[in-house]
């Protein structure tokens, strides 16, 4: 467990902890519930989980409005809950990584209700990022600008002054120009080390530091500035003097901890994050965006293994999380319609979502297929790789969720344009004939729908044929064949057809199209996604071998 670069190739599960498992039957999971099925995770055979937020929260937004960053939500548990899971955890031989959220607090944070009770110009408002209104009055926001999530991003509180907010309402932008601020954060990473966490999920980690001097640009003039370490709220140099000091920290433990940032950035300025000076890691969410498409993936796989030689750290691949329709459902649907860059000018799948799941037709047997064969090639990867909840299960989005059942503010502040991500975040079915299929006792918190039952874990537990055997299979061959942190691509001589190579010959095909793939002669794959066909690689499936 001491190993300093585990998170080099390591498999890190998402667990979202509302949705996870629920042990005390309020119908929302919580820290105990997730302790009840470490044997799950421990049998999946992951390296390390990654908690998102179990803080304090109104759940304004899933739990990314943090009311304290030092506690745990009641409703999840408590502190010594939370050391539990972690002794726990820790002799599975499974590290933690937990969540941190720095660009916003909840407004129900003490700091928040203190700036609101201090008043303009005072030290406590300068936490956070308020200004006085426009027009003659100041009624009118200081700015033009539209939250992430839809709406204006000011609010305007009882005094007169407005906050800025880039996601909720209820989620104001702290000021990272605050020495209190930053010293705080420090003492936040301490807290959660110096309880046994070995790691850090930065949340929009591209976002903290601002430049708001006045006069303040317009929507549109915002909009047309470039993204090079200046813009004034996103991607800027200077937040890397944050993660300098954040480093010092993580430096200080042995073994030193670790951190990843979600930073939705231009390609060529990922090695910032990902250096070893600032947070050592960052997501590459590339295989978000893309197609079931072998040209996609090579491309993807080469450009982000360049990047991650340039930073000296290793890539991540992520084909769900949190925040994205599941890739099962994605691979089921159309392709997305794409611009000249190769970028989706639309949301994968959000048609499909807003239509309740109808339309466009859902071809669920090919969506698990091509995620299946999609998880081996990126377990194939060197780099490490993030999973989230349920897909070992093979789950699907869920659509069909009524507008009265829906929580995620994105759906209430964009009506009828985003329908929002609760469809990845209903509660996990882990028991066919159990209420809520073996979530807990109570009614979930997100509905679940009656197709859970043929994908409950307990349909597929010591099936040979299930996503769940397959994940835990991939997972025991993947930590006995892993190596160096290289590969070479293979010729196929065939468009849809993608093989590569470890260096101690481990090789990976997959076979992206229809059409059956002859293997070489005498060719025995040690895990194949589905059954090959004639000794053959079937479509829209991927083989493994020892060496090749």
């Amino acid at each position: 467990m001491d190993l300093p670069e585990w998170w080099r190739q390591a498999v890190v599960y998402q667990v979202y902890p509302r949705s996870f498992a629920d042990a005390d039957g309020d119908g929302i999971g919580d820290l105990r519930g997730i302790l009840s099925r470490v044997d799950h995770l421990r049998e999946l055979g992951v390296d390390a989980v990654w908690l998102s937020p179990f803080y304090p929260s109104e759940l304004a937004d899933g739990g990314y409005d943090v009311a304290d960053y030092r506690d745990v939500d009641p409703r999840l548990g408590t502190l010594d809950d939370f050391d539990r899971l972690v002794e726990a955890l820790h002799s599975a031989g499974i590290r933690v990584v937990v969540d941190i959220v720095p660009n916003h607090t909840s407004d129900q944070h003490a700091w928040f209700q203190e700036a609101l009770a201090a008043g303009s110009g005072s030290a406590a408002r300068d936490r956070y990022i308020f200004r006085d209104g426009t027009g003659p009055d100041g009624s009118e926001p200081p700015t033009d600008w539209v939250s992430v999530f839809g709406g204006p991003a000011w609010e305007r509180v009882a005094d007169g002054q407005w906050y800025f907010h880039n996601f909720a309402v209820e989620q104001p932008d702290l000021n990272w120009d605050n020495p209190e601020v930053r010293a705080d954060f420090v003492r936040t990473l301490r807290f959660w080390a110096d309880r046994g966490v070995d790691g850090f999920r930065i949340d929009v980690a591209h976002m903290l530091t601002k430049d708001l001097t006045d006069p303040l640009p317009s929507r549109a003039e915002l909009d047309a500035l470039p993204r090079d370490g200046r813009h004034p709220l996103i991607d800027r140099d200077d937040v890397h003097e944050v993660y300098a000091q954040w480093r010092a920290v993580f430096d200080s433990y042995d073994p030193p901890r670790t951190a990843v940032a979600e930073a939705w950035v231009d390609p060529a300025r990922i090695p910032l994050y990902a250096s070893a000076e600032s947070l050592g890691q960052a997501f590459n969410f590339d295989l978000l965006e893309a197609d079931f498409d072998a040209g996609q993936f090579s491309r993807i796989v080469g450009s982000n293994l360049l990047l991650a030689a340039e930073s000296g750290s290793s890539t991540t691949w992520v084909l769900s999380n949190h925040d994205v329709v599941r890739h099962a459902t994605r691979y089921g649907l159309p392709d997305a319609e794409r611009a000249g860059d190769g970028r989706p000018v639309r949301k994968h799948g959000n048609e499909w979502l807003l239509s309740g799941g109808r339309s466009p037709e859902l071809d669920r047997e090919k969506g698990l297929r091509r995620a299946r064969a999609a998880i081996l090639f990126v377990l194939g990867l060197p780099g490490s790789a993030y999973i989230y909840q349920g897909e070992e299960l093979g789950l699907h989005e869920v659509a069909e969720i009524p507008d009265s059942r829906r929580q995620d503010p994105t759906f209430f502040r964009s009506p009828g344009e985003d329908i929002g991500r609760d469809g990845c975040r209903v509660p996990l079915p882990w028991s066919a004939g159990a209420p809520a299929f073996g979530f807990g006792a109570g009614e979930p918190h997100l509905p679940q729908p009656s197709w859970f039952a043929q994908a409950a874990a307990s349909e597929q537990e010591g099936d040979p044929a299930s996503t769940l055997t397959l994940y835990r299979e991939a997972l025991a061959t993947r930590r006995r064949l892993q190596t160096a942190e290289s590969l070479d691509w293979v010729e196929t001589g065939r468009d849809d057809v993608l093989r590569f190579r470890r260096p101690n010959g481990w090789t990976v095909i997959t076979n992206f199209g229809t059409e059956p793939f002859d293997l070489p002669d005498g060719a025995t794959p040690v895990l194949t996604s589905e059954p090959l066909v004639g000794g053959r690689l079937a479509g829209e499936a991927t083989a493994w071998f020892n060496a090749l």
